[in-house]
């Protein structure tokens, strides 16, 4: 494996952190060959749970948050035939503005045979951030994707709510030059937005799986619907199950953190089973999480 690190670049106290990963499958085994980063950001040296043909990779912010003016970029690369299951080792946070934008940008390619598992852990918005996050996806032929993002808004356990700032969070998955999945969604911060009931309806958590790459029947979707940690989900919130041309997709609006978890993991599970021929792996960072 080949590691880099070039020095920081900070600009009166912001980050400009990078993060470029490339896995290779030779000999059966995923390996992480290049791996270059640039605080505040690092990755853990890579580990095998279920053995060699997937890598489980965690990532580090070492700032501890993000601020105004930050911008932190992501390049990750699968080579033809890896895999690899990448988390971050906490939950991320978005702090109060001082006027400026923070960014953060993605950018992924998934070549021919090779599926990447993108499983950050939440991401909490302070009230006052402003914040952009562009997530591109590039699926090469017979490549497959499994993503989520999971947001709250405000520090509800203080009773702050995103009443001030904006939330914007780009996605885009494309397949061989064909757009897959284009998702752009925008979240201002105001009393009305917040309870809005075509917004956030005074519920502080929103989130998003999206799995592409094959195609999903609707008998798998009914199963989808049919999980017990989908039953179990208050009757107070909405989620949503949607077939795409080439895969699916979960929406959740609520106020549980650990409720529209633990269904992501459920429907993660299911669809490791179902498609990867895989059984169930819970990257260790997770255990120490509380609801």
């Amino acid at each position: 494996m080949i590691c880099e690190e070039s020095s920081a670049i900070q600009t009166a106290d912001n980050w400009h952190g990078k993060l470029d990963l490339v896995y290779a499958h030779p000999d059966g085994a995923t390996q992480l060959i290049y791996a270059h980063h640039q605080a505040p950001l690092k990755v853990q040296r890579p580990f095998y749970p279920e053995g060699q043909a997937v890598c489980h990779s965690v990532i580090l912010h070492t700032a501890g948050g993000v601020v105004g003016g930050d911008k932190l970029s992501y390049n990750l690369q699968l080579q033809p035939q890896s895999q690899a299951l990448i988390t971050t080792a906490a939950a991320g946070k978005i702090y109060r503005s001082n006027g400026r934008l923070a960014i953060q940008n993605i950018d992924i390619k998934v070549d021919t045979g090779a599926t990447l598992e993108w499983l950050p852990q939440e991401i909490i918005v302070f009230n006052g951030a402003i914040y952009r996050q562009d997530i591109r996806i590039n699926l090469a032929e017979n490549a497959n994707f499994i993503g989520w993002e999971i947001t709250r808004f405000g520090r509800s356990a203080r009773g702050e709510k995103f009443l001030q700032g904006s939330w914007k969070s780009y996605t885009e998955i494309w397949q061989q030059n064909k757009p897959l999945w284009i998702d752009r969604q925008f979240l201002p911060g105001s009393e009305e937005v917040f309870h809005s009931p075509h917004a956030l309806n005074s519920k502080p958590v929103v989130g998003t799986l999206v799995f592409v790459g094959q195609a999903v029947s609707p008998e798998f979707i009914e199963k989808i619907r049919s999980l017990e940690q989908t039953r179990s989900i208050s009757s107070l919130h909405l989620f949503g199950v949607t077939r795409l041309e080439h895969g699916f997709l979960c929406r959740y609006r609520g106020s549980s953190t650990s409720e529209v978890r633990n269904w992501f993991t459920a429907v993660w599970q299911l669809l490791r089973q179902s498609f990867l021929g895989r059984s169930d792996c819970i990257p260790r960072v997770w255990f120490s999480l509380k609801g």
